[in-house]
């Protein structure tokens, strides 16, 4: 058989590995973490489970991207979804003047939606919509469409330009530009900088139609763990890589910290680059592109609270609720400050199994500086101290406090809860400043950002959120690419709708 070895068993080395498994590999995954799938991940406390990302995405429905590749890899019936509310599948609420806005799924429903709240704007409206989706079917990978060879993902000058220029181009209300970014938490998006094919991708999928695991994602990681070992391969947790072999520009094996070599034909790096450059063995890459790892920025961290409430005391909500201070809000997260912060919040109700009309737990996302954890930047969880303690305390009633407006009492609803840092965050991920969406996309430097599955080590390529776009759809196409790279262009691509058009 032909072998691979994946170091890293989050979302993207998973996927990539069960494509590869499909067609014909033994697959090695190896895990440094207890417990597989990187944000995929669910974890418990007191008996109650919580996701620790993952939390909504969209491609599941009928004819979506992510829907065909999971129904190709044979999880699609293992997995238990569940859909956002039709008529509020997001939920943005302005402080500013009290407005409630309901996004109901589907695009001509939200132009329709819109454009009843903004009635000036009627025809700007469906124009920027119709950009944004015009925009995404140009991207083969995003439709899966078979590409030629090294054709570019950015073929139209409107890719890269400035997502709040081009939000010009066509609306004037600025409180409609406002609201229009209040996806941006979810993209990492930052005025002047973050390009449009970003915020045209995300806008699209929120907007065709948003899910959630019920249950927690851990399932999907179960799933294509099950797909890599019936092909023979094997996923193995605490087998946290430490060396990578290079002899004369090939990786000829790696070594894990508890002593034990793997070889292979071919090996795929699912961690961060930086994470990679520090455990592939010196020479393996040149300076330019260790220099270029060390320039490019990282996208976005969070303060994450979890929150367990008291038996029927807090109804579900079926959909992602954003909420913001002002319009202006949605724009820009950098630079806050810890006086006034938060200025934006994200919060939902993960589903559970046979869930009825109040929650059990909610999540809130904060967008939080890594700036502000520097201090213990050298500590190892559970080990930063009392005054870490203190501080996370204190960060986290900030949050309460800004729900209570919306939710009196909200407190006296709660059981327990509790935090996680960028920190945490940069811990378990493995990379150097918590991101949580990879490197930041800069449009007056794209390449900079931007990976190729391809390296210079010839038997050695890259797959996950810093390759291309982040996310469960961004880090699943993308696995989609690596593994053809294994296995030839279009390869994977026509199989995937093939069976699908078969099915249907």
């Amino acid at each position: 058989m032909k072998t691979c070895v994946i170091i890293g068993g989050g979302l993207g080395g998973l996927v990539t590995g069960a494509l590869l498994s499909k067609e014909g590999y033994k697959v090695t995954v190896l895990e440094k973490n207890l417990i597989i799938g990187g944000g995929l991940q669910n974890f418990n406390r007191h008996g109650y489970s919580f996701p620790t990302g993952m939390h909504i995405f969209g491609g599941f429905e009928e004819g979506g991207n992510l829907r065909k590749l999971f129904d190709y890899l044979g999880v699609l019936d293992q997995l238990s979804l569940q859909a956002t509310d039709d008529d509020a599948s997001d939920v943005i609420r302005i402080e500013e003047d009290g407005a409630v806005y309901r996004m109901p799924r589907g695009k001509d429903q939200c132009i329709a939606y819109l454009s009843t709240c903004f009635p000036v704007e009627k025809e700007n409206i469906k124009a920027y919509i119709d950009k944004l989706y015009e925009l995404t079917e140009k991207m083969d990978m995003f439709c899966l469409r078979e590409s030629k060879p090294y054709e570019m993902m950015y073929i139209d000058e409107d890719f890269v330009v400035p997502f709040d220029e081009m939000m010009d181009r066509y609306i004037i209300n600025p409180k409609l530009k406002g609201l229009l970014t209040y996806l941006c938490p979810l993209y990492s998006g930052m005025k002047g900088t973050t390009p449009t094919f970003m915020a045209a991708l995300l806008t699209v999928i929120h907007f065709n139609g948003t899910f959630q695991f019920v249950g927690g994602s851990q399932q999907l990681a179960n799933a294509l763990k099950k797909v890599i070992e019936k092909a023979g391969g094997q996923v193995l947790v605490r087998s946290e890589v430490e060396r990578i072999i290079v002899e004369d520009h090939q990786v000829k094996g790696v070594v894990t910290k508890n002593g034990n070599i793997y070889q292979a034909e071919n090996y795929i790096s699912d961690v961060h680059p930086d994470v990679l450059l520090r455990i592939i063995d010196e020479g393996a890459f040149p300076k330019l592109f260790k220099n270029r790892i060390s320039l490019v920025s990282d996208s976005l961290s969070f303060l994450v609270v979890f929150v367990k409430f008291k038996d029927k005391s807090f109804p579900f909500l079926n959909q992602v609720n954003y909420f913001f201070q002002s319009y202006e809000k949605g724009l820009d997260f950098s630079h806050e400050q810890q006086e006034d912060w938060p200025k934006g919040i994200v919060y939902l109700t993960p589903p559970v199994e046979h869930q009825g009309e109040f929650a059990e737990t909610m999540v809130f996302v904060v967008p939080m500086e890594y700036e502000w954890v520097k201090p213990w930047e050298n500590t190892r969880t559970g080990r930063r101290g009392e005054d870490y303690e203190q501080w996370k305390q204190i960060m986290m009633d900030k949050v309460l406090d800004r729900i209570e407006r919306l939710y009196p009492d909200y407190r006296e609803r709660i059981e327990f809860c509790f935090a996680s840092t960028p920190l945490t965050i940069r811990d378990y991920y493995g990379n150097r400043s918590g991101s949580c969406y990879g490197f930041q996309k800069d449009c007056s430097n794209l390449m900079l950002s931007q990976m190729s599955v391809f390296t210079k080590v010839k038997n050695l390529y890259l797959t996950g959120q810093n390759v291309n776009i982040h996310g469960l759809c961004g880090v699943s196409l993308t696995a989609i690419q690596t593994a053809e790279a294994l296995v030839g262009l279009n390869t994977i691509m026509h199989k995937i709708n093939e069976k699908y058009d078969h099915t249907a």
